[in-house]
């Protein structure tokens, strides 16, 4: 078995759900596959003397998850008063309507047509629920839309599907670029440097400890991989179904149609910067 503190961001063993730092707690749920590994994280976050709570990513349709996480706040003594999105895949979004429905409560995100509500999510912003402050962190390139939310009495980031708690995430082509998933993950190592953040809070997968070694994992392994569909073009092999077969061999088949989306967003860039 691998020591957890040996792989990249230091993943935090036992179970996912539960608190995971002074002021957030995951309600996992139940749509565990090989996208989604575990399953989605929501996050419950509040002021630990607060009775009012955000939420993050209600997850998928599945009405008995969505009741779990307002008994999870429920039993801490906390209301859920706003609903955030980091971005509008599915499996972090789908059940957003039916938990404002049963709470009561507006969906915040950057792309207008997930919200409910006159407000939206922007660069710079401040959300402040019952002294709770969450700063805005935009991170498109996994999706356009993608957002990270800087949770700084944690030292935390909450980072959706732009960094997981094990193994790397798909740039979801033609939507997610490669160019703006690179600057997104310097904008996030900043955050580690300059900020103090040590904690990540992914959409999947467990806690990371280890905030700036997991970003660098992160870059390390884009800068790998586009090297490789470099020299796979460079080799001969001109579609992206093929480079995958290559390049992504050692990576389980059923994620292969995903690995092509990151092939094809991978191809754009070098084209872009005329290196094919």
């Amino acid at each position: 078995m691998t020591d957890a503190a040996a792989l990249p961001g230091r993943p935090r063993g036992g179970d996912l759900s539960g608190p995971a730092t002074a002021r957030a707690v995951n309600v996992l749920a139940p749509n565990a596959s090989a996208m989604t590994l575990d399953g989605t994280n929501t996050w419950i976050v509040s002021e630990p003397d607060s009775e009012l709570a955000v939420v993050i990513d209600p997850g998928p349709l599945d009405d008995v998850h969505l009741r779990a996480v307002v008994d999870t706040a429920g039993k801490a003594g906390k209301r859920v008063a706003l609903t955030l999105l980091t971005h509008g895949h599915p499996d972090h979004a789908a059940g957003a309507a039916s938990f404002a429905e049963l709470t009561g409560t507006k969906v915040r995100a950057l792309d207008p047509a997930l919200r409910l509500g006159d407000e939206g999510l922007a660069h710079g912003d401040v959300v402040d629920v019952g002294g709770l402050e969450l700063r805005v962190v935009p991170t498109p390139g996994h999706t356009a839309d993608s957002l990270c939310f800087h949770l700084p009495a944690d030292r935390a980031v909450l980072t959706g599907d732009t960094v997981l708690g094990r193994g790397t995430t798909v740039v979801a082509h033609p939507d997610g670029r490669l160019g703006d998933y690179l600057d997104s993950l310097r904008r996030l190592r900043s955050l580690t440097v300059d900020d103090g953040v040590h904690t990540v809070l992914p959409g999947h997968g467990p806690v990371l400890e280890d905030a700036q070694g997991a970003v660098e994992f992160y870059l390390a392994h884009r800068a790998h991989r586009l090297a490789q569909v470099e020299t796979a073009v460079e080799n001969g092999y001109g579609s992206p179904r093929q480079i995958v077969a290559h390049v992504y061999s050692d990576v389980d088949r059923s994620l292969w149609p995903a690995a092509e989306l990151s092939v094809r967003a991978q191809m754009d860039y070098l084209r872009e910067h005329g290196l094919i």
